[in-house]
C-alpha cells in the first residue's frame, strides 16, 4: 500500500479519536483536543492527492478510498456539533441531511459506475465542498468548548460573536456548494446510466 493510501486510512483511524474526545466531558478541553485530531486528519486529505499525483501514485484504490475517508471524517464530526445543539436547528439537521442525501447519491453513481467496470474520481467541487467543511466544523467543535461564551469580559463576547459568524457563513456557503456538487457530480457521470459499456476518453 501506497503512502497516500496509507494516509486515507490514517484519516479514517482519526474518526473514533474525534468522537471519542468531542464526547468525553471528563477530559478537561477535551473538544479542543477532537479539533486539533481534526485539523490533523483534514491535512492529510490536502496532502495525499498532492503526493499521489507528484509520485505516480493515483491508483483505484485511491480514488476509491480518499472519497470514502473524507466522507467518514466530516460526517461524523458535523453529526456531533448538530446532535449536542452547538449549531442552531434547523441549520445544522440541514446541512447534515443535504450532506448525507449528495454523499448517498455520489456513491449510489460510482456503486452503478463499479458494475461496469468504471472507477470515477472525485470532482472540484467536491473537493471545495470538503475544504468548506474543514473550516465550519472545527470552528463549531471550537465553540461547543466555550472557552469564549460568558466569561464576563468584552473581548470574549466579541471573539465567540466573530468565530460563530464566520462559522455560520461558511456553513451556509458549505451548504450551497455541496448541492452544487451533486448536481454537478450527477450531469457530469449521467452517462453511466445510459450505457452498459465504460465511455471511451
Amino acid at each position: 500500500m501506497n503512502l497516500p493510501n496509507k494516509l486515507s486510512l490514517m484519516r479514517i483511524c482519526f474518526v473514533p479519536l474525534i468522537i471519542f474526545f468531542y464526547l468525553a466531558s471528563f477530559i478537561p478541553y477535551g473538544k479542543i483536543v477532537a479539533v486539533v485530531l481534526f485539523i490533523v486528519a483534514a491535512l492529510t486529505d490536502l496532502y495525499d492527492g498532492k503526493i499521489a499525483r507528484s509520485r505516480g501514485l493515483v491508483t483505484d484504490l485511491g480514488k476509491l478510498l480518499d472519497p470514502i475517508a473524507d466522507k467518514l471524517l466530516y460526517t461524523c464530526s458535523l453529526f456531533l456539533v448538530v446532535v449536542d445543539g452547538t449549531i442552531l436547528a434547523p441549520w445544522g439537521i440541514l446541512a447534515l441531511i443535504i450532506l448525507f442525501a449528495r454523499d448517498t447519491l455520489v456513491n449510489g453513481i460510482r456503486q452503478v459506475a463499479a458494475t461496469k467496470g468504471v472507477v470515477l474520481a472525485a470532482g472540484w467541487s467536491g473537493k471545495i465542498k470538503a475544504i468548506l467543511a474543514y473550516i465550519y466544523i472545527p470552528l463549531f467543535m471550537f465553540l461547543a468548548q466555550g472557552i469564549f461564551a460568558n466569561t464576563g469580559y468584552v473581548a470574549c463576547d466579541i471573539i465567540n460573536t466573530v468565530l460563530t459568524v464566520i462559522a455560520y457563513v461558511v456553513l451556509g456557503v458549505g451548504t450551497l456548494v455541496t448541492i452544487w456538487s451533486g448536481v454537478e457530480y450527477t450531469v457530469k457521470n449521467k452517462y453511466i446510466f445510459a450505457t452498459n459499456e465504460p465511455r471511451e476518453e
